[in-house]
């Protein structure tokens, strides 16, 4: 059985990771222009902010070159020089900004994350990695933390360096949220409707809860089966998760789910009657506007028509008269040549 140090868990018990939006724009940003049409490398970068002890504030960071050979990741290059230059850079423009660890996107630890971080005890203390994917396939916070542990076995043996995850969130200033709110606006879909997206965003969050459970179903499957160590924290915090679950097998608690339940659905069925009856009267309203309208043209048309009738009649009457007095006239001029 392998356990870790006493110390380092009192240490990193309720540590939480705090990552700004900021850093996962400059993240992004980073690996689209480092690794253009790559999808197996990854980029490393600096991470720079507040380490207050229980809560490490990731504010603001930069990339940082880095070379790996993907067959063997013990061959991987790190620029020392440049790490230092920028660092000197940054504490001129925010000398509150320490550095309190580093990134890689991952998606996954790999086999050089121990060396890597252990390079970089060199300028802190007590380094946090965070594992930032830029590719993720399914729902939920796209960050994992780590701090490095040594682990003590059992039988006596040398202790081993591992990685202990620690809790993430992503938590944004209102200066933040300001310009996430005008990014996200600029890069919505605007043929989407409001009702689409807001299905879409529950289905979502239905998928990543539905994914929440299954991996919960497979460690409790896997700690039931001794493939897993107990962890009294874990088993805590699942307990703590169950206990705020309604108990169902109670009458009057399923009863009164039953009648919220039947009382919204009275609502969206009353509304949705309502939306039926509007659009129907606006249907009729539209049909006898356009009938008036059909029928007024109608009428000016048939005016139209008469009218150019009597002009027609008019004309003809005039050109008669006229023919008429050519008529007569011819007969005038017969007449006098006979009598001469």
């Amino acid at each position: 059985m392998v356990a870790t140090t006493t110390e380092q868990l009192t240490a990193l018990s309720g540590t939480t990771v705090v990552v700004h939006p900021l850093v996962l724009l400059s993240v992004a940003d980073h690996h689209a222009r480092t690794l253009r049409g790559s999808s197996n490398k990854r980029v490393i970068g600096v991470l720079l902010g507040q380490d207050n002890g229980k809560t490490v504030n990731v504010a603001n960071s930069f990339g940082i070159p880095f070379e790996e050979d993907e067959r063997d990741p013990k061959t991987w290059f790190l620029d020392h020089n440049y790490i230092e230059g920028m660092w000197e850079m940054f504490k001129k423009v925010n000398a509150r900004e320490k550095m309190i660890g580093w990134y890689h996107t991952g998606p996954k630890l790999r086999a050089s994350d121990q060396e890597i971080n252990d390079l970089l005890k060199r300028y802190i203390a007590r380094p946090v990695m965070v594992i930032v994917d830029v590719r993720p396939q399914t729902v939920g916070i796209p960050t994992d933390a780590y701090f490095a542990v040594e682990e003590i076995k059992d039988d006596g043996t040398e202790t081993r360096k591992t990685f202990l995850h620690v809790p993430s969130a992503i938590e944004a200033e209102e200066a933040e949220e300001i310009g996430v709110e005008h990014l996200l606006r600029d890069i919505k879909d605007s043929t989407t409707t409001t009702l689409s997206t807001r299905v879409s965003e529950q289905l979502a969050s239905l998928r990543g809860l539905q994914s929440r459970l299954s991996d919960i179903q497979k460690y409790l499957v896997d700690v039931a089966a001794g493939k897993m160590p107990v962890n009294h924290q874990i088993a805590y915090y699942l307990q703590d998760a169950l206990n705020l679950l309604p108990d169902l097998s109670n009458q009057e608690t399923t009863q009164s789910f039953a009648s919220t339940t039947n009382d919204e659905l009275l609502v969206v069925y009353l509304s949705s009657l309502m939306r039926a009856v509007i659009a129907l009267h606006a249907l009729v309203d539209n049909k006898a506007t356009i009938g008036r309208a059909e029928l007024e043209e109608d009428s000016k048309g048939k005016d139209s028509k008469e009218k150019v009738k009597d002009k027609e009649k008019s004309k003809d009457g005039k050109e008669s008269k006229k023919d008429e007095e050519k008529k007569d006239e011819k007969e005038k001029e017969k007449a006098e040549n006979k009598g001469l």
